[in-house]
């Protein structure tokens, strides 16, 4: 198959966002939407990447990291000029070159490769990716022939009455023959109010030349939004959370709520999983089937297993076993490892600690810097004291042992295998298997000591 190559314009300062942080790194399901843009075109396995940076450019460059090659733009004189900065990189090759905003995040890669395929059938130098748009005001219009091939794109400001009615727009995103574009480009002028450079007149150019431009008319107007400001990133949010819900939804998750809902493109969901109101899932999450994630949780980076349920608790880069319980109200604080059969219950904050199979930490108590076994009971209101005001120390409570109500644990301690820590204790030192600790005051009643 013919070499793909991909130009993503992303120079643009975006001053109607009214931002410190460049434009196209502004996140939409918490991942900035040039990354959404990159991620779509790697799927398409294109050969070359150039994503064209001005503005921020170190910054873009820091976030896309090797997904990407990139060419500077140090003025900002127009789409033409912007893409003609890729020259370097790709104008000796043969080949399809893709055109595409860094800031519409919603384009699919489905919609890509559709446009490249009608490009490569329809033989045109040119294909423009359109759309129907109920309000076209402001867009471009597209002007078809009756065998479908464009006349022309007619900018709105220029469109006359009859025009002005067409619904087809110019979305921005195009297919180039590569070497066909970089000739023409040099051919453009910034004739123009703006005195600068446009890519649209790249169109007018060939066609003035007798070459063939066709356009491919996406279904879905909505995957071709351009950010430009807060208004439009808002809706850019809404669309992708739709998109992304009912690709997890096809594939067997129940979402109670999908308005309510919130998930990151690369999170992973088994099926037979329910996600229920209010939740927030974030980065590189992988839950697993026929869990519970109960309303208002908040998982970030983490794994948790199948049969698990996290109800309205905090999970951030933590792994949680297949058959356990978090919440409500828990708070998994990162590398926090939890085995199978746990329980984390209400109001536990747990820290950098690991919870073997079938042991249970119910509530009211901080676990951190903690190595727990297999088959241990903590009891509620029960404190790991791991930081002595310098330094953080480790706690480990060996499999099978029992650790009563409000005990203080002083890291560093080992409490050893079947052990018993009586409820109320403070232990500051180590405790040997099989043991019982009681590091309390001995209780005294004074009788009669209050009087009427």
């Amino acid at each position: 198959m013919e070499n793909t190559y991909a130009i993503v314009l992303a120079a643009g300062q975006g001053t109607r966002m009214k931002s410190d942080l460049y434009k196209v790194l502004h996140p939409v399901c918490g991942k900035p939407m040039v990354e959404h843009v990159i991620d779509h075109i790697r799927d398409l396995q294109a050969d070359r990447i150039v994503t064209i940076v001005g503005h921020g450019a170190e910054m873009v460059e820091q976030t896309l990291g090797d997904k990407s090659e990139y060419a500077l733009q140090a003025e900002q004189l127009g789409t033409a000029h912007a893409v003609q900065q890729a020259e370097a990189v790709l104008a000796d090759l043969d080949g399809t070159t893709l055109v595409v905003c860094g800031d519409t995040p919603l384009i699919s890669t489905e919609t890509m490769a559709a446009l490249l395929a009608h490009h490569h059938e329809t033989e045109a130098k040119a294909t423009i990716l359109t759309a129907i748009a109920d309000d076209p005001t402001g867009y471009g219009r597209i002007i078809r022939a009756e065998n479908g091939d464009v006349v022309r794109n007619v900018e709105h400001k220029d469109t006359n009455d009859g025009e002005r009615l067409v619904k087809e727009i110019n979305t921005g995103t195009y297919c180039f023959d590569n070497r066909v574009l970089f000739d023409t480009l040099k051919k453009v002028n910034n004739d123009n109010a703006q005195d600068e450079y446009y890519l649209p007149d790249v169109l007018g150019i060939l066609k003035s030349e007798g070459q063939r431009i066709s356009a491919y008319t996406t279904p879905d107007f909505h995957e071709t939004l351009g950010v430009n400001d807060r208004v439009a990133l808002a809706k850019a949010e809404k669309g992708m959370r739709q998109l992304i819900a009912e690709k997890h939804m096809r594939n067997g998750v129940t979402i109670i709520s999908p308005e309510q809902t919130v998930i990151s493109s690369e999170a992973e969901i088994g099926r037979d999983t329910i996600i229920q109101p209010g939740v927030l899932i974030e980065g590189a999450t992988k839950i697993g089937s026929q869990c519970v994630i109960g309303p208002n949780s908040h998982i970030q980076n983490s794994t948790v297993g199948d049969h698990t349920t996290v109800h309205s608790s905090v999970v951030r880069d933590s792994a949680i076993g297949n058959e356990t319980a978090v919440g409500p109200f828990a708070h998994l604080r990162p590398e926090t490892q939890l085995g199978d059969h746990v329980k984390v219950g209400n109001f536990v904050e747990v820290k950098k600690s690991r919870l073997g199979d079938d042991s249970k930490v119910s509530h009211l108590s901080y676990i951190g810097d903690t190595e727990i076994g297999k088959n241990v009971n903590v009891g509620c209101g029960t404190i790991t004291v791991n930081y002595d005001g310098k330094n953080k120390h480790k706690t480990e409570i060996e499999d099978y042992a029992f650790i009563g109500c409000n005990a203080n644990l002083v890291a560093p301690v080992t409490i050893g295998k079947n052990a018993i820590v009586a409820a109320g204790s403070t232990v500051t030192k180590n405790v040997p298997e099989n043991s019982l600790a009681i590091a309390r005051v001995r209780q005294e009643n004074k009788e009669g000591y209050v009087k009427n």
